[in-house]
């Protein structure tokens, strides 16, 4: 087949390239160019979407011996996912904007200009695996469950499974690291990515704070205890705080009992953020709308149960036994084993088994009663 191989300029996409020659396509190496200025994005090996991150991809395709070109996707990628981190965060919620650049970068814009360009495919260095048969195409877990990334690759549907090829959904990290390294490739040792690649600094809040100013309702309010409605302390804006937060609350007074206070609601209109102990995290039930299909949809009225059915609702987080109610658009989700800190705007992700069967975007929750 005619491969665009999408190269970040990290170990994986490059190892995913190679193998992708390996096998006998006919393969073409591009960077995506996402950020308008990328000196404002984060540089070193610390992230991703960096200048130095394009020249590392360069110097990778030219080992490998395929042609290389870079696309610009920045006013994508800043409609589509930063604008969509921003909102997010201003709605009270907690986004997922790795995710939606799968969904609206990656694998729609990218795949629908190489479709175009009669490409047959798109190569990436993600761990997960397509597998394909009569019943259709699914997508699974990736053999190395610590590197797994099929949560995140959720939001892919049938059509877009079709055209994607995950070279190293077979194998480990330190596998992949190793052969890098045979292969010549100047990235074998290169640290992964961490944190959001268009946070300069890792300082979400900081970050939101300048991009989103004095835009109403976010700037200011009240940090509230849940059990004695007393003010604990103010803050400069809702997009500061995540459920199930910890960290970086500066309330100053202790709890009665001299536990720690954690985040439990975040309301956007009045700006308070509701604060109290850690078992009242505890989430028995899940609501999710936007539903994607990672392969066959199923109809409204589905119910998934059973010990395989699982429900996944943060990149590397737990799984969760489930039984999961399909309701047009959206999900219903009933959880047997109980999860903490979840929050509005994630993602949650349905399995059976290893297959990922699609997700939803969490709108509600229901906290276990106290």
């Amino acid at each position: 087949m005619k491969v665009v191989a999408a190269m970040s300029g990290g170990v994986d996409s490059a190892v995913a390239a190679a193998r992708a020659v390996e096998a006998g396509h006919d393969v073409t190496g591009i960077h995506l160019a996402l950020s308008r200025n990328p000196k404002s994005y984060r540089s070193g090996a610390r992230g991703c979407c960096t200048i130095e991150d394009s020249n590392d991809a360069r110097r990778a395709a030219d080992v490998i011996g395929i042609p290389f070109y870079v696309w610009d996707l920045s006013d994508r990628f800043h409609t589509d996912v930063v604008e969509n981190f921003m909102d997010t965060y201003a709605a009270g919620e907690t986004p997922n904007p790795c995710l939606r650049c799968n969904e609206k970068i990656k694998f729609a814009a990218v795949l629908d200009r190489a479709l175009a360009l009669g490409f047959d495919a798109v190569a990436t260095g993600h761990y997960a695996t397509v597998v394909t048969s009569d019943a259709g195409v699914e997508l699974h877990r990736a053999v190395d469950n610590a590197k797994d990334q099929s949560y995140v690759l959720g939001v892919l549907d049938e059509q877009q499974l079709r055209h994607s090829i995950f070279p190293l959904g077979d194998t480990t990290k330190d596998v992949v690291r190793v052969e890098a390294a045979r292969r010549g490739l100047l990235v074998a040792d290169k640290p992964d990515s961490h944190d959001i690649c268009f946070v300069a600094d890792g300082d979400n809040a900081g970050w939101l704070r300048e991009k989103l100013g004095d835009r109403a309702p976010n700037h200011g309010g009240e940090i509230r205890d849940e059990a004695t409605g007393e003010v604990l302390g103010h803050h400069e804006g809702t997009f500061g705080f995540t459920i199930g937060q910890r960290k970086g609350l500066r309330i100053g007074t202790p709890a009665a009992d001299g536990r720690p206070r954690f985040v439990l609601d975040i309301e956007p209109v009045s700006g308070t953020v509701t604060v109290g102990p850690r078992e009242r995290l505890a989430v028995d039930r899940v609501e999710g709308d936007r539903l994607r299909w990672c392969g066959t949809p199923l109809p409204s009225g589905t119910v998934l149960d059973g010990d395989r059915v699982t429900v996944q609702m943060r990149a590397h987080g737990a799984e969760h036994r489930a039984v999961v109610r399909v309701s047009d658009d959206r999900f219903e989700i009933d959880l047997i084993d109980v999860a903490e800190g979840i929050a509005p705007g994630q993602a949650a992700v349905v399995y059976d088994g290893t297959r990922v069967v699609g997700s939803a975007t969490i709108t509600a929750t229901r906290r276990v009663p106290a």
